[in-house]
């Protein structure tokens, strides 16, 4: 009898094992139960306090550990700030908020609109500083306890004492001040930049009123209303921008001397050391030739240029210069075909090569005290890994200071002689470890558990091929049911984006594969997504070959991943789609309209369809004007191709779509109308260019429906 009962007990333990790993995911879960029912406690805003004690936050308290005691010490409650502050802004906070460090005992702390300086000794405020409720765009400077904001389209600074100032203002609503510029290209990202000394505020003035307003409809009224935007496209009037400068000792604001012409782009604003400078690369509106000015920034008057980019394809300032002491600073070009570290100086206004190599250079992430070492995060050795690297300013000499296969990320103590890699790889999510300058791993500090264990698993492969060229090596992800049998036929849904500035397969977990490939696996298909040429962190050749011709060299690429996935015998050549949102939303309709034959459904999402509607900084670097380039333009337009579309597509657009605008899709399907070709469409009424929040489950449901109908 005790025989039975023990059998009977190992049967039922392994029978739920079993049951545990076939669990399917779910399409909530595969949307967005990383944020909620599969949540996995992370590490946020990791810093460092002092050279030795480090601090991060996990829900809604603050810790901090040593480097040479593993105890998690708590430091502060989210609550408490509430009890120290008496201020309702921080009553109810469910997640700490963002900090800075500004001494060992001295944190900033930013909640909504609202601003507290502690001494965390004493836990009491040193400062604070409320903000407007109707305030954006905050730009804190810890030095003189400023904070800059825009309400609406004018630029304030507000102190400490509770005084205001309006330093940028106009009544016509074509003028901005103090937001981002030129469309956030460029490594744009933001509209006010403090001097080093906190004296300065340098921002942006954009006057728009020369762009053509773009109507934008919120049906969210009894009568609907147009909210117009002012969208710049290609080979049409720009917006022109200045840069003031706001001296706050002198109250007084200069406009720096940028000269003509005024249709250019004022980007990678920066401050030298002692802020004696300001430092902007100016590009031309061909985006051929680039000029690294200083300028005066107490008369605005323009100093010298430092230095000059030419290329006949374009030139591409993403990362502004980082003054490492008064003489000199970092700067970073892909003059020699791939993205590197330079120092200038300015004493003999020469520039040296710090890191060289076939492989970019994707974040500079500083200099040691000594001045000796530059240390940097690199696609290194190739573009799938992501390794911390230290470079000797003296002999250029590399080292690497993480060897292990994947994706590392570090975050430096102010001596940088330890250092925090997030690290992860294929199999492996994120894992938290301390290491010292020698690149030894001390400890273990946190580690994300697997949330995908107890369900049934997929087969995730990496694969190398040759480009169309038969030149160049594309990294590509297939992920394959967990029963896959490779000689049965399954249907396959090609995922892509194809554009610059985006990199889908990596070295990291699941390969940088979504869950929602996760989940359509578990379901019997075979999701596939390829890097093509055109795609980022492969240098300047592998990215810009697809100048003045997009779709073509990136559909070719896309193709040749297509029918090696074919010769594998496992694909149902019948059963082949293809789906993709923006940029992939413009590859998925060209692929459906170059290769018919072989795409038989496809999901197009917030499409490109003729880049004469896409706006002129990102469009003109890579098509040139439509006078300039006619052909090209011809030879991309989706409209051109209706005739070849013949596999069932569905094409879904936000309706509010300030970045494809409404027109792309809508000129394709009245394109579609007048030449008898059925298309599906679908509007998401509210939404922008990407559908976020709850409704993206329904985005995903409307997906997955589309390929079950049609494709499964």
């Amino acid at each position: 009898m005790k025989k039975f009962y023990w059998l009977l007990l190992i049967t039922y333990f392994v029978s739920t094992y079993i049951y545990a790993q076939q669990k399917l995911l779910t399409i909530d879960e595969a949307v967005l139960g990383l944020y909620r029912t599969m949540y996995a406690e992370q590490l946020y805003h990791i810093q460092w306090r002092n050279i030795s004690t480090f601090t991060y936050v996990k829900g809604d308290q603050l810790y901090q550990q040593t480097i040479n005691k593993s105890e998690e010490q708590k430091l502060l409650h989210a609550q408490q700030l509430f009890e120290i502050s008496k201020d309702s802004i921080f009553s109810n906070i469910r997640m700490f908020p963002a900090y800075e460090w500004t001494s060992n005992n001295t944190l900033w702390i930013k909640h909504n609109h609202a601003f507290l300086e502690l001494d965390i000794q004493k836990n009491s405020i040193i400062s604070k500083i409320v903000c407007p409720d109707s305030a954006e765009n905050f730009d804190l400077n810890t030095k003189n306890k400023y904070v800059a904001f825009t309400i609406q389209n004018s630029l304030y600074i507000q102190t400490t004492n509770g005084e205001q100032y309006c330093i940028g203002k106009d009544d016509d609503k074509g003028i901005v001040y103090g937001k981002s510029v030129h469309r956030n290209e460029f490594g744009i990202n933001k509209g006010t930049f403090w001097s080093n000394t906190g004296r300065y505020l340098a921002f942006y003035r954009m006057d728009e009123r020369m762009v053509t307003e773009y109507p934008l409809v919120n049906i969210q009224h009894r009568i609907a209303t147009v909210a117009p935007i002012r969208y710049p496209m290609a080979g049409m009037k720009s917006h022109e921008v200045t840069i003031g400068i706001y001296d706050t000792q002198t109250k007084q604001t200069i406009y720096l001397k940028t000269g003509e012409p005024k249709e250019q782009y004022l980007t990678n604003i920066s401050w030298s050391f002692d802020d004696e400078y300001i430092l902007v690369a100016i590009l031309n509106r061909e985006q051929n030739y680039m000029k690294l000015n200083i300028y005066n920034p107490n008369t605005g008057e323009f100093v010298k240029t430092l230095y000059e980019e030419k290329n006949d394809r374009y030139v591409e300032p993403l990362n502004p210069a980082v003054f490492i002491s008064k003489h000199q600073f970092i700067w970073q070009s892909q003059k020699d075909g791939f993205n590197h570290l330079y120092i200038y100086d300015l004493t003999n206004h020469k520039m040296k090569q710090i890191s060289k190599g076939s492989w970019v250079i994707t974040s500079y992430l500083g200099i040691d005290s000594k001045k000796q070492w530059i240390f940097a995060e690199a696609a290194y050795p190739t573009a799938l890994e992501r390794r911390i690297l230290k470079f000797n300013i003296s002999s250029t000499t590399m080292n690497e200071l993480t060897t292990l296969s994947g994706t590392h990320q570090a975050i430096f103590n102010p001596d940088f002689t330890h250092f925090i890699d997030l690290y992860q790889n294929l199999d492996a999510p994120t894992g938290y470890y301390l290491y010292n300058l020698e690149g030894k791993p001390l400890r273990k500090i946190h580690e994300l558990p697997n949330v995908l264990k107890d369900y049934k698993p997929v087969n995730i492969e990496m694969i190398t091929i040759k480009s169309a060229d038969g030149k160049t090596d594309l990294y590509g992800r297939v992920v394959k049911p967990a029963d896959f049998d490779p000689k049965k036929k399954y249907p396959l849904i090609l995922y892509v984006y194809g554009g610059p500035h985006a990199q889908l397969v990596q070295n990291e977990w699941l390969g940088g594969a979504t869950l929602w490939d996760y989940y359509m696996a578990q379901r019997g298909y075979v999701i596939a997504t390829v890097d093509n040429r055109g795609s980022a962190n492969r240098g300047f050749e592998f990215e810009s070959c697809i100048h003045r011709q997009l779709g073509i060299n990136e559909a070719k690429d896309q193709m040749e991943f297509v029918k090696f996935l074919i010769k594998q015998g496992y694909i149902d050549e019948n059963r082949i789609g293809v789906h993709g949102w923006s940029y992939g939303g413009f590859m998925t309709l060209t692929l459906m309209t170059t290769y018919p034959e072989i795409f038989k459904v496809g999901v197009a999402g917030g499409p490109v369809i003729d880049w004469k509607y896409y706006e002129i900084m990102y469009g003109e670097r890579y098509m040139d004007t439509p006078q300039e380039n006619s052909e090209g333009y011809e030879n991309s337009s989706l409209l051109n191709k209706v005739k070849q579309l013949k596999g069932k597509t569905l094409i879904i657009h936000g309706y509010l779509d300030d970045t494809v605008v409404l027109q792309h899709s809508l000129t394709f399907i009245e394109k579609c109308i007048k030449n008898g070709i059925l298309v599906d469409y679908f509007i998401y009424p509210t939404h922008a260019h990407n559908v976020r929040g709850k409704d993206r489950i329904h985005l995903m449901k409307k997906v997955t429906q589309y390929f079950d109908d049609y494709l499964k």
